[in-house]
């Protein structure tokens, strides 16, 4: 195993032609898509699965604050582990920020992905002029205060909010321990990271096409960001808003993604 297999707790599951690469959001790691790798192993493709650096699982003498000060150091990292594991082509399916940091990736390599399918993904989780991303900068400034003097405490409330449940619910339990797993002061710096971003002005780059599916109701990416996509990148794109609550809908709500994601793995956009 290399280097950089070894950092990110690279597995490669299955074998076969299609490669599925899976990567995570915020506060979780690659256990977020348990409920999906079995589907996807009944068919003959291999699954890579990833953490991002700055995870639970991850070591936390490997996260550079300033190469993660930017979701640029997260796409290296991408492309880093796609050539490491010599893959030419590959599906990936990005939650949250990895639905941009593919993105990025794709604009420098779009030969890397036949498609990038993006589940609750945001270009910006900042209001601004005639755009509505969901926060305001005070919204994230006591969010950031929160993290930053009690972190545990803070777990405990954002992770029932973010899945949308009670805290006896499978989902936020799960999400309460990757959360909870992540270095206080890396978590507050990848949140600072994710939050501030601005991917806005690269969408129009991206030339590979993109299936854009989101909760219809999601505390962190309102359901018109599906439609800003959709209507900004630069290949072609088609949007699926599912019925799930929350923004971890494949630890939810697997019921309903899992066959959504499914349908947009096998099938490509029909133009």
């Amino acid at each position: 195993m290399g280097i950089v297999e070894e950092a990110h707790n690279v597995r490669v599951l299955g074998s076969g032609e299609r490669n599925i690469v899976l990567a995570h959001g915020f506060g979780t790691d690659q256990s977020v898509w348990k409920h999906l790798i079995p589907h996807l192993l009944e068919e003959n493709q291999r699954v890579i699965l990833y953490d991002n650096m700055g995870a639970g699982t991850t070591n936390p003498d490997y996260f550079d604050f300033e190469r993660y000060s930017t979701l640029e150091g997260y796409a290296y990292d991408l492309l880093a582990i796609l050539e490491e594991l010599q893959i030419d082509s590959c599906i990936l399916v990005g939650h949250s920020v990895s639905a941009m940091i593919g993105a990025i990736a794709s604009i420098s390599r779009p030969d890397l992905f036949s498609k990038i399918i993006m589940l609750g993904g945001s270009p910006r989780y900042l209001n601004d002029v005639d755009y509505y991303g969901g926060f305001e900068q005070e919204d994230l400034d006591q969010l950031f205060e929160a993290m930053g003097s009690n972190y545990k405490a803070w777990c405990s409330g954002f992770a029932p909010l973010a899945v949308g449940g009670d805290m006896e619910s499978v989902g936020v339990q799960e999400f309460s321990r990757t959360l909870f797993n992540m270095r206080p002061d890396i978590a507050l710096s990848v949140a600072r990271t994710i939050f501030q971003s601005d991917m806005r002005q690269i969408l129009g780059l991206v030339t590979v096409p993109c299936h854009v599916i989101q909760s219809m109701k999601d505390l962190a990416v309102p359901v018109v960001i599906s439609e800003y996509l959709h209507r900004n990148l630069g290949g072609e794109s088609i949007v699926e808003v599912m019925s799930s609550d929350g923004h971890l809908p494949q630890l939810s709500s697997p019921d309903i993604v899992i066959p959504v994601l499914l349908r947009h793995i096998r099938h490509d956009i029909a133009v």
